[in-house]
């Protein structure tokens, strides 16, 4: 039976991308299957082909709809296309609120086009502590692109930024864009501008002052061969819907021939590296810290401890049983 089956042995089929396969790995991952890291590890070894896209905006902007839009638009060309749809966490289970996107449920059926919804469960970033893993299993498998949706733009959830080769925003009429850009620091880690909702009558106002900040910032920034574009769409009608994923593949090719493409993999990588090492620190340090706390707890409120110097006190201990 195919609930039976081991991560290890799942490895051939999510290679030959079979669909039951890349979700069950997906599931193991996320579930810290002990057994799932050899796997994981073989997977890995098959990655670097697809390209990575952070879909990105402050809720509210469509990014879901627009999303679900360009995924037909890219199964038009005959492309395999992945989507990592990371929502917010049930602050009682832990799991995704939203689940798979309702908006998306008419891209159901078509076996080029993969969707999952990833809890952030608690992380700060914009993306879940498994996103990237299954972005590994999807490259692997065969899609050619692999689009990740985070929670949304604010201060702490650029992240996405360190995790794809290119970074979209979407922004949307109304929504006081102007003053979120500024706050989030959008304006740094968009490769692609996006207005949606441009059929409403105050769309122009969003462009044109998203291309005002652009040429502002521009001139106190080193000038690269990629110009920011700031793309109008209306996902109800399709309305820029192509020219949008021309413009993204534009933007992969513009980092090929410019060698940019190489910094950003090592970039990845490099975060990758310490988002691990801090996942593995965090796990062995709340087993460590496990009974041990009430005791310095209740120290603190007494009085008798300063929460800086209890804290001090339990990373020591916790850096002698390292040792």
């Amino acid at each position: 039976m195919k609930d039976q089956i081991t991560p290890i042995a799942l490895v051939k089929a999510v290679l030959a991308g079979e669909v039951f396969a890349v979700a069950r790995m997906m599931s193991y991952a996320e579930s810290l299957n002990e057994g799932c890291q050899e796997a994981l590890n073989e997977i890995y070894r098959h990655t670097g082909k697809a390209h990575i896209v952070g879909i990105t905006g402050v809720p509210g902007s469509g990014k879901s709809t627009l999303v679900a839009q360009l995924c037909k638009t890219i199964r038009k060309t005959k492309r395999k296309v992945g989507v990592i749809a990371v929502d917010p966490s049930s602050p009682f289970s832990g799991g995704s609120i939203l689940g798979d996107r309702i908006r998306m449920n008419d891209l159901v059926g078509d076996s080029g086009v993969f969707i999952r919804s990833m809890a952030t469960r608690g992380t700060l970033g914009g993306l879940a502590r498994t996103t990237l893993t299954g972005v590994d299993i999807l490259d692997a498998a065969g899609y050619d692109l692999v689009l990740i949706e985070t929670v949304g733009v604010g201060q702490d959830e650029i992240d996405i930024v360190q995790a794809v080769h290119t970074t979209v925003v979407v922004s949307a009429p109304g929504l006081g864009d102007d003053i979120q850009a500024i706050k989030a620091g959008i304006l740094e880690i968009a490769d692609i501008h996006v207005v949606g909702k441009s059929d409403r009558s105050d769309a122009n106002k969003t462009i044109s002052e998203l291309k005002s900040m652009l040429m502002l910032g521009a001139q106190s920034q080193q000038e690269t061969k990629w110009q920011i574009p700031v793309l109008p769409t209306c996902s109800l009608n399709g309305q820029g819907i192509e020219e949008l994923l021309s413009t993204i593949d534009n933007h992969l090719e513009n980092l090929k021939s410019s060698g940019e493409l190489s910094q950003r993999r090592l970039d990845i990588a490099r975060t990758r590296l310490l988002k691990a090492a801090e996942n593995i620190l965090r796990e062995k340090f709340e087993y460590h810290s496990e009974g041990k706390i009430n005791d310095l707890t209740n120290q603190i409120i007494s009085g008798d401890l300063h929460p800086n110097t209890a804290a001090k006190i339990l990373l020591s201990q916790f850096l002698r049983e390292m040792d």
